[in-house]
């Protein structure tokens, strides 16, 4: 990899930082062209070829997980979430949402509270990689024990 690129590469990922950092407050393409100082026009193009989508759709996309999250453990009514993620208008949410997930969000919400997870599967999946045990080869049937009896006379 050139050292161009591995640079355009790391300032895409402040961009992407950045967005996550502050997804619901107002980010528009200028300030976060500022962060990667490059003109809006080249972080579009430079985003979208590095993670393969614009920033404005990949903000929304964050925020409507963030909504999804929200919509299924909490009893916020759908326009507070709505704000709470970022969103000034609920007929955007509304549509972006249902462009995202395939539904809208009270629809979403009717699925019911997100189940819990036990402990120990939370600790296996947070588990670094290094030490999860190794899938479980195929060794075929468990060896029978066939106890024979004798009789002495």
């Amino acid at each position: 990899m050139s050292r161009a690129t591995e640079e355009i590469n790391r300032s895409m990922l402040r961009v992407r930082d950045t967005i996550d950092g502050h997804s619901a407050s107002e980010l528009d393409l200028e300030a976060l062209a500022d962060v990667a100082h490059v003109t809006p026009s080249h972080l579009v193009r430079a985003f979208r070829s590095v993670f393969g989508e614009t920033p404005h759709r990949y903000l929304q996309r964050r925020r409507v997980e963030r909504a999804m999250f929200l919509l299924r453990s909490t009893a916020l009514p759908v326009t507070r979430i709505c704000t709470d993620v970022g969103f000034s208008s609920l007929g955007t949410f509304g549509r972006t949402f249902t462009a995202v997930v395939g539904q809208s969000p009270s629809a979403y919400r009717t699925i019911g509270a997100l189940p819990a997870v036990p402990g120990c599967v939370a600790m296996a999946w947070m588990r670094p990689a290094s030490f999860r045990p190794v899938q479980d080869a195929d060794f075929g049937e468990a060896p029978t024990v066939t106890t024979v009896v004798t009789s002495s006379s």
